[in-house]
């Protein structure tokens, strides 16, 4: 059954994570940790125009925590607030509720969908999304005054 959570896609994206490094100059940054596996994603946030302009992350995660770190980076840069808000509650009821995985350029996050199995492994699934809309919500705190 864990090798279906461990496939070879999986596998790839993990080892092949895009954008990874810090920001110079963020407009926010997070980091979100597990607990339960010392999982650890820090994320660095430009947004302009209501978009996300630039990305950068440290990721210290298992497998599952670096694919889904992977998909982020690679899909982040244009999506506005609200998508990526929408796209970490997509994401969590995929994995706690068996809801669908979601469309479009996310459509790769499927390929998590084994994880909603494992109980233990959604926490670290999940960090960076978490991460992404921790910095989104500081950008709009310090833009609302």
């Amino acid at each position: 059954m864990l090798d279906q959570v461990y496939n070879q896609r999986i596998l790839e994206l993990a080892a092949q994570i895009p954008r990874v490094g810090r920001l110079e100059a963020p407009d926010a940054s997070a980091t979100a940790h597990s607990k339960l596996c010392g999982s650890t994603v820090t994320i660095d946030l430009t947004l302009s125009d209501g978009k996300v302009a630039d990305f950068a992350h440290e990721v210290k995660a298992c497998a599952l925590g670096q694919a889904a770190s992977s998909i982020m980076a690679r899909n982040i840069v244009g999506s506005t607030p609200q998508e990526l808000r929408d796209l970490r509650e997509t994401v969590r009821k995929m994995l706690k509720e068996n809801g669908a995985p979601p469309q479009g350029k996310w459509e790769d996050i499927a390929i998590l969908e084994p994880v909603r199995d494992f109980k233990s492994r959604h926490a670290s699934t999940l960090l960076t999304f978490d991460a992404v809309v921790d910095a989104i919500g500081q950008i709009e705190k310090r833009q609302q005054g």
